[in-house]
């Protein structure tokens, strides 16, 4: 019972370092960001959403270096799910969305693109190699210079407002380091305890993955999606959820896999094509309307909680 409680403990403190460390990331970030006059969009889909994605790259990669890559690609993927049922639909449940018409266009369809060539690269050979890896790093880049072009767009957007007040770059930067090394040592904290208590209860590392870690790691991202949707930022709700699913498949486990070679088991060629008609039912439930309300916020926290409930077996 004492080792329950202690890698439970290990659990929770490595969360809460982890979200905390994100929080002042993504404060110190969006400050810098701000001062460089990024329109809200653009903040939304880079600095906010790898700010907060940072638990999943911090957790997966050690995972992968620590021999349990089924929490590698299985908090990816669970985040993903996550990030769409659980925290957009909290979010939505809060207060109605609206949808930017470059975020259905293209966001949205880039984020459905990648998520099926991770399932082919996984069903291909049953590992993401290190070649496939940099063709994820690949199309990251081209997202960035989508971003880049989506900046140089939009400047009339991008100037700050003459009465907002903006942090220091001292403290901005000072946050960023900070916040980064929180995560770092969140993650670690985190993947032990998860590694621990899979083995404790005889559980897998993709189940551990795919809802504990994969849940834990999503905490900023439903923080700060719904805080900005209280505050009436839907650009930076929306654009935070879809650039953190880009983020995690591209960046995480491109460098994941980069640094080794990534197990992708059988048993997660279901939870992929789960994860691609979860993001496929999110476009088509905006693509006429561009907006995300109540209804469809309490639909996606049922077919979430459907989800978990198969993981763990009650059907």
């Amino acid at each position: 019972m004492t080792d329950y409680l202690i890698q439970l403990g290990c659990l929770a403190v490595g969360f809460t370092v982890l979200v905390k460390g994100a929080d002042w990331f993504v404060d110190g970030a969006a400050g810098l960001s701000r001062k460089f006059g990024i329109p809200e969009l653009v903040i939304g889909l880079t600095i906010v959403a790898m700010g907060t994605s940072l638990p999943e790259a911090a957790v997966s990669i050690t995972g992968a270096l620590k021999g349990s890559a089924g929490i590698a690609i299985g908090n990816v993927v669970g985040s993903n799910i996550c990030n769409i049922l659980l925290i957009l639909g909290v979010t939505t449940a809060i207060t109605s969305l609206r949808i930017q018409q470059s975020t259905i266009r293209y966001e949205i369809p880039f984020m459905i693109f990648i998520s099926g060539v991770l399932l082919a690269m996984g069903m291909s050979g049953g590992v993401i190699t290190r070649m496939e890896g940099g063709i994820l790093w690949s199309l990251f880049a081209v997202y960035l210079i989508y971003l880049k072009f989506l900046t140089d767009k939009t400047p009339e957007e991008a100037e700050p407002k003459e009465k907002e007040e903006l942090p220091t770059v001292g403290k901005c930067v000072g946050l960023i380091i900070l916040g980064a090394a929180m995560i770092i040592y969140g993650s670690d904290l985190a993947v032990q305890g998860a590694k621990t208590l899979a083995r404790l209860f005889g559980l897998s590392d993709r189940l551990i993955g795919l809802t504990i870690v994969a849940i834990g790691t999503s905490l900023p991202e439903l923080a700060a999606s719904a805080v900005a949707a209280l505050k009436g930022n839907a650009d930076i709700a929306v654009g935070n959820i879809v650039g953190s699913n880009i983020f995690n498949i591209l960046f995480v486990l491109g460098t994941t896999s980069l640094i080794v070679p990534v197990r992708f088991a059988e048993e997660f060629v279901q939870d992929g094509i789960i994860n691609i008609g979860v993001a496929l039912f999110l476009w088509a439930s905006v693509f006429r309307t561009a907006r995300a309300g109540r209804p469809l916020g309490v639909t996606m926290l049922a077919l979430y909680t459907a989800y978990t409930a198969h993981l763990l077996g009650v059907f």
